[in-house]
Formats: C-alpha cells, sequence, structure tokens
C-alpha cells in the first residue's frame, strides 16, 4: 500500500464529546428560572452584570464621540444617504451611513432603526445599497442584504454601520479591492486578540452600537425615543446582544441567528465572532433573548439554515421557549414573533414592516 495513503489509526478520540457532556451537566448557571416580574428583574440584572465580565462591555473606555461628516450626502430614489464616522473609544473610529427618507416636514422626527450587517456582506455597503463593488451586488442578490435601504423606503431614518472587523474597518492583512477582501473580514483574528486582554468581540460590537445610540439625539429629524435594531446573521447577533444590554433600543429583529450554543458553536465551525470564554457556564441564547423582555422582538428563520445546527428549527424552537417564559411573566407573549421562512441562509423581511410598524 502507498504510505502516503495509509491511515494513521482506525479510531479516533475527540474532545468534544466531553465538553458536550460537561456544558450539559454544568451549563447554564444563570439560566432563566424566575416565576414571577420582581425575581426576572433580579435575574436579569444579574446575568447583565455577568455578561458584561464576560465580554468586557463593562471595562470599555469612554471618549467624546467627535462626529464627523465624510463626504457630500447624495440623493437617491426615496431618501438621501449622507456618511459620517463617530469615535467609540479612543483612536477607534467607527464608519456608518445615515439613510433619510423623502418627505419630513420641518421639525419632524422619524423614528430610528439600526441595521447591524453580518459576514460576506462588504460590511454596511450591502445593507445600506451600495453596491459600486460587483461582489457587493452579488451578496445583495444572494442573501436580500439591502434591508438598510428596504427600511428608509419605508420611512425610517436608517443607520448603518461598520462593524470592527468589516468594510472600511478591516485589519490591514484584509484591506484591498479583490472580492475575498471586500466580502471577508479580520474579525475572527480581532477575537482571539480580544480574549487574550480579557475581552470578547461581542463586547467591542456592543459598546460601538450603544455609542452609535449615544450620537442619535444629535440627528435633528431622528426620534431617540422610539429606536429599533435590525440585523441578518452576524447583525443579528450584534442586534441580539445589543437588546439584550440595552433598554433604550425598543424593539429588534434577528434574523437567521437565533440558535443553541451546544448545536451551533460547539458542533459548528462558526466564525471565531461568535464566541465568548465562558459564555456557556453562565447562559445559552434562549436567555440572552429573555433579556429582551417585554420589548417587542421578532425572530427570523430560514427552515433550512444550515447556520443553525444539524437539527434547523428545532434548535431554534428550544431557544425560543425559553425566551418565550420571560415574555410570558409580563403577560406579553404576543411582543415575541417567530417568522419561518422557507429557505435557507438570508434575510426575509416578510413580516418586518408589520412588526416595526407596531413596534416603533
Amino acid at each position: 500500500m502507498d504510505s502516503a495513503k495509509r491511515s494513521i489509526g482506525t479510531e479516533y478520540y475527540p474532545s468534544l464529546p466531553s465538553m458536550m457532556n460537561r456544558m450539559q451537566a454544568t451549563g447554564r448557571a444563570l439560566g432563566l428560572q424566575a416565576h414571577d416580574r420582581d425575581a426576572y428583574v433580579e435575574w436579569r440584572r444579574n446575568l447583565r452584570e455577568k455578561l458584561a465580565e464576560l465580554t468586557g462591555l463593562g471595562r470599555m473606555i469612554p471618549c467624546d464621540l467627535l462626529p464627523q461628516e465624510m463626504g457630500e450626502p447624495r440623493l437617491l430614489d426615496g431618501y438621501r444617504r449622507e456618511k459620517l464616522r463617530i469615535q467609540t473609544e479612543p483612536d477607534v473610529w467607527m464608519p456608518f451611513y445615515v439613510l433619510v427618507p423623502d418627505g419630513l416636514e420641518e421639525g419632524e422626527k422619524r423614528p430610528v432603526v439600526i441595521a447591524a450587517h453580518g459576514h460576506l456582506g462588504g460590511g454596511k455597503e450591502s445593507v445600506a445599497g451600495v453596491a459600486d463593488h460587483p461582489a457587493v451586488r452579488q451578496a445583495i442578490e444572494e442573501y436580500g442584504y439591502d434591508y438598510g435601504v428596504q427600511l428608509v423606503r419605508q420611512g425610517y431614518v436608517v443607520l448603518c454601520p461598520d462593524a470592527r472587523g468589516f468594510g472600511e474597518r478591516r485589519e490591514y492583512w484584509m484591506q484591498g479591492d479583490e472580492a475575498s477582501q471586500v466580502l471577508g473580514a479580520s474579525c475572527n483574528h480581532l477575537n482571539h486578540a480580544a480574549v487574550a486582554m480579557g475581552h470578547a468581540l461581542i463586547g467591542w460590537l456592543t459598546w460601538d452600537l450603544q455609542r452609535l445610540i449615544d450620537f442619535i439625539p444629535s440627528l435633528p429629524y431622528a426620534d431617540a425615543d422610539r429606536i429599533g435594531c435590525v440585523g441578518f446573521s452576524g447583525g443579528g447577533m450584534q442586534a441580539l446582544w445589543l437588546a439584550a444590554m440595552d433598554e433604550r433600543v425598543r424593539a429588534v429583529v434577528v434574523s437567521g441567528y437565533f440558535s443553541g450554543y451546544r448545536d451551533v458553536l460547539l458542533l459548528g465551525t462558526h466564525c471565531g465572532c461568535n464566541y465568548v470564554p465562558r459564555l456557556w457556564e453562565y447562559a445559552d441564547y434562549g436567555d440572552i433573548g429573555a433579556l429582551v423582555a417585554p420589548r417587542p422582538m421578532l425572530v427570523e428563520s430560514g427552515d433550512d439554515d444550515r447556520n443553525s445546527g444539524p437539527r434547523r428549527l428545532a434548535n431554534v424552537t428550544e431557544q425560543l421557549d425559553v425566551t418565550r417564559k420571560a415574555y410570558a411573566l409580563f403577560g406579553s407573549e404576543d411582543r415575541l414573533v417567530h417568522a419561518f421562512c422557507r429557505g435557507g441562509h438570508r434575510w426575509y423581511g416578510e413580516r418586518t414592516a408589520e412588526f416595526l410598524e407596531h413596534a416603533l
């Protein structure tokens, strides 16, 4: 037999089965157990404090926003697109688009939606419909990624930011105009670096979006008391964490991202930005969703979305069952909506317009 083709062994000794058993035995130490509203409020405080500790969110460095306009606004079909940047930490800048609907009357303020992006879309470019690069145009077609444009045409002021490691915030080895660079990201490396510093990338991303909320009152056409957040895939992750950690978000749409840790992060091969050290010891994603109650939340799931893990919708509904218990404590089960969609991993938006109209 050719030695190059010879097997190195007939048995394998993986570690994941032991990890899954350990997770089953010792995980979710701060999982939702409240049986009344007072107990829920106490549980929510404790879990938020723990999540802030695990992600490093409680150790972020405040600074002046120093907002700056970047170029002239562009008039488009039904809306105006402005580009700005703010400082979220000292020497850390976040560029973003503001999409402003046509037809605002003098002094009128509209509800605001933060539209967070995920992977493989060129950061904020696809969400804001900036399709100059052919790879971004393809991503919009494949994933329905231009939901920022969809929302501004429904009358909302929409903010489309770049997350750390994406778009104009890519680190040096991913900077360039090749399709693999434009659609790629340096978030995996950033999370490794964050963990080494006692943080997690999702803590940085949540902080940046909170600073964006801090900026919203300065927009004369924005109603800072009616703020929503939406996102697909990794954008759904950002939207979920932001709403869970910040009460200023009045409503949230999580698309293509609401699954149990075991199936997706232990059995799956997701990007490192999903991982928070020791998270599974304290909570799962249904518990993080429960932090949003009783504010309106729409979870959108494709029935063939492989990112939900091998059990697909069963994995999603298990976590929603946990979240639903929190809404039941407030008699607000109708505010938690699960939209089943036919298809794979993409933004659908089939119920978003109706949901946000009532929520904001």
